[in-house]
């Protein structure tokens, strides 16, 4: 095998190669020193397993014989039971094949005493106690033993012929003990072992060892109550590893318990040392090779894992955190580099979810729009909680509990539902209670600002209150189908990005307020131009409605819309400087006054050219009395020169002026109007314009009045009171 050793050029595998060798050296020769002894343990180790088992292997033989001799009496008992005459039956008439082996004779006592021997001459049979009579009457057996001084114990098994009539008789046998014991059964022994069974007294009933014998008292004592031990022992010079298995048989033979002792001489047991002491030395120079090798193979395993690790770091560091280190190595470098991916993972996610937070900040901060940031939050709230549903609700500003809730599923796809939810007093206080956060169940009484999602089967809830000054103004509600966990960090950016919506919402508030209150004083400066003149009250709000109208057929743009409404509601703002004799004035101006008439939408583009914000309606208001055919006031443009929104409130204002009642006549019918708007097309409105405004009109209710052509071209004769 060829090594390479160009690895051991980095300090750190050469101190680890130096560390392994060490390492293998030491225990080696520690091994030289310790490893008979520990192999002398570990032999005397598996001897006492294998005895345990041995000895619990031989005690339940010895219980599956007594169970088997008891089985074959009562046979013997059912035969003698059926049988009208027993003082005539002999073995044969009631035996099984080979029964006369396992019992040295069988005795049929009857209940007055006469004995009538069945198989072989039982000689001084034992005479039963009143217990034992008793355990009999309940259907169980009797085995007991009697002691000879000079003879092993003699082993007895007595039964009742019918345990329901006890006066029937007994059945008495004597078991043949060597087929109990087993002792000449060659499988029921393990070689070189001995076996003694003693019962509860500590008397030995049998013993394959010669002479006198005896157990340690520690063992005597362990042996009443414990079922099973191990123990060493010593006999005729000899030492023996030994276990015992206790036998209960106290239920159902009515003896307390034997201990089945199995014990082994340390001789044999360590006999296999002999061969050990010839290839330990084998083994020595082997294992020190072997660490060789695995020092090199391992230091090589190492040093890879410790590169790629390095690597990945460097990329983590410069925020690539889509790199995932491979380290196959089966051992604590593939969990470190497990633990390294699921870090690159997490910090990709977190660094991915600041993102988008920051991008939803940017999003809702930068909107001035109630909608808008509620659809921010609708679209992309699931981004950095994913979740199955999520609601927005908007409590109305006056306090009355009542709120909008808009609804959304788990896919930014997903359509959202607009839904009025009324909050009770007792739902506002607990949203009080648990300002941050509140994770509620919604399998049974939902609160009604989360009805909408409990009625989509999202079951669980993990809800946000808004507050701007201490008063509830929002609700964020996700919902899950299932019940989520949360770890801290997720709830601290649902609330942090909470609070941002707050803030928007705040924003976006102060802006509509800002708005309103521009929109207002816009319609009360409309209101006060067309106040001066009791003939043009709401003039100017009517204009702007039909204006929005015809730009809205023309697919204008919300900022082109807009600015419509803005300069509809000021387009007469320069009347404010024509005095009311004039505009009132019930018949004909003179040529001075209708040179003043014409001079008021110059006023109004000077009244609004210092407000930077009004320059886009200052066009509508300078234009709005030009011709498209270039014959109007106040610069005589023509055609695209003038502004769309001039030429469209052109048509609005003659419209308007000519179904309105004016000091100098009376308002026309609307199909009059419609028809002098449709015939000015071309020479004083643009044709696309007087379209789409008759376009308008066909949507909205028609009149049925005419009138002739003579009285048309008189309505087309420049007007400056409009």
């Amino acid at each position: 095998m060829k090594l390479e050793w160009t690895f051991l050029r980095s300090k750190v595998a050469r101190r680890i190669f130096l560390l392994f060798v060490l390492c293998a050296l030491l225990p080696i020769a520690a091994l030289a020193i310790v490893s008979f002894g520990h192999v002398t343990q570990e032999l005397n180790r598996q001897s006492q397993k294998r005895l345990h088992q041995a000895s619990k292997a031989v005690a339940l033989g010895i219980y599956e014989r007594l169970l088997f001799l008891e089985g074959e009496m009562r046979i013997v008992a059912s035969t003698l039971a059926t049988r009208t005459g027993t003082s005539t039956l002999k073995g044969s008439d009631v035996f099984s094949e080979g029964s006369p082996e396992r019992f040295m004779s069988l005795t049929f006592i009857s209940g007055g005493g006469r004995r009538n021997d069945l198989f072989g001459r039982m000689e001084d049979p034992p005479e039963l106690t009143v217990a034992e009579k008793q355990h009999m009457t309940a259907g169980k057996t009797v085995v007991a033993s009697r002691l000879g001084s000079d003879v092993p114990p003699r082993m007895f098994m007595t039964m009742a012929l019918d345990p329901q009539h006890p006066t029937r008789g007994t059945l008495l046998g004597e078991i043949n003990t060597t087929y109990l014991w087993g002792i000449g059964d060659e499988n029921a022994l393990p070689p070189n072992t001995e076996l003694c069974v003693v019962d509860h007294s500590i008397i030995f009933l049998v013993c394959s060892l010669p002479g006198r014998v005896s157990l340690p008292e520690q063992v005597m004592r362990a042996m009443t109550h414990s079922a099973s031990g191990q123990f060493e022992w010593r006999h005729d010079e000899r030492e023996f590893l030994a276990s015992y298995w206790t036998i209960p048989l106290q239920f159902r033979f009515f003896v307390p318990k034997w201990a089945v002792v199995l014990g082994e001489s340390k001789a044999d047991v360590l006999a296999p040392m002999a061969n050990f002491k010839k290839i330990f030395p084998l083994v020595i120079l082997l294992s020190l090779w072997v660490v060789l090798l695995l020092s090199i193979s391992q230091i090589r395993r190492s040093l890879v894992p410790l590169e790629r690790l390095q690597e990945g770091t460097r990329r983590i560091a410069s925020r690539d955190f889509g790199t995932r280190v491979a380290v196959t190595s089966g051992d604590e470098f593939e969990e470190l580099a497990g633990s390294f991916n699921t870090m690159a993972s997490r910090l990709g996610r977190q660094f991915n979810t600041l993102a988008t937070i920051a991008e939803i900040d940017r999003a809702i901060l930068s909107a001035l729009d109630t909608k808008k940031i509620v659809e921010v939050v609708l679209t992309r709230m699931h981004d950095v909680l994913p979740c199955d549903g999520i609601s927005v609700s908007l409590l109305d500003s006056h306090g009355t509990h009542m709120a909008q809730t808009y609804l959304r599923g788990g896919s930014s796809k997903d359509e959202a539902v607009v839904e009025t939810t009324a909050l009770t007093p007792r739902e506002v206080q607990g949203l009080h209670d648990n300002p941050e956060s509140l994770l509620i169940r919604l399998d049974t009484d939902p609160p009604h600002y989360l009805g909408s999602l409990a009625r989509r089967g999202i079951t669980s809830s993990l809800v946000l209150p808004i507050f701007l000054q201490e008063q509830l103004t929002g609700i964020i509600a996700l919902g899950y189908l299932d019940q989520p966990g949360f770890s801290q960090e997720d709830l601290t950016q649902a609330r942090q990005l909470a609070d941002q919506v707050a803030v928007a919402l705040s924003n976006a508030r102060l802006i509509e307020e800002l708005d309103r209150l521009n929109w207002g004083t816009l319609n009360a400066l409309a209101r006060t131009i067309d106040a001066k003149s009791p003939w043009t009250a709401g003039h100017s709000e009517r204009v702007t409605e039909l204006a929005l109208k015809i730009g809205r057929k023309l697919e204008l743009g919300s900022k082109e819309l807009e600015a419509l409404h803005r300069g509809g509601l000021l387009h007469d703002i320069g009347k404010i400087g024509i005095p009311a004799v004039i505009l009132d004035k019930a018949g004909r101006l003179t040529e001075q006054e209708a040179l003043t008439m014409r001079e008021h939408p110059r006023k109004g583009a000077r009244i609004l050219e210092p407000i930077p914000a009004y320059a886009e309606v200052i066009p509508i208001v300078l234009q709005h009395h030009e011709w498209f055919d270039g014959t109007g006031y106040p610069d005589g443009l023509a055609g695209e020169a003038i502004s769309l929104g001039g030429r469209i409130f052109a048509v609005a204002d003659v419209y308007d002026a000519l179904t309105s009642d004016r000091p100098y006549r009376a308002g026309l019918g609307r199909e009059r109007a419609i028809e002098s708007i449709e015939q000015g097309a071309g020479r004083q409105f643009d044709p696309r314009v007087v379209e789409a405004f008759l376009a308008v009109m066909a949507t909205e209710e028609t009149g049925s009045e005419r009138t002739s052509p003579e009285s048309l071209s008189a309505l087309h004769s420049p007007s400056e009171r409009r």
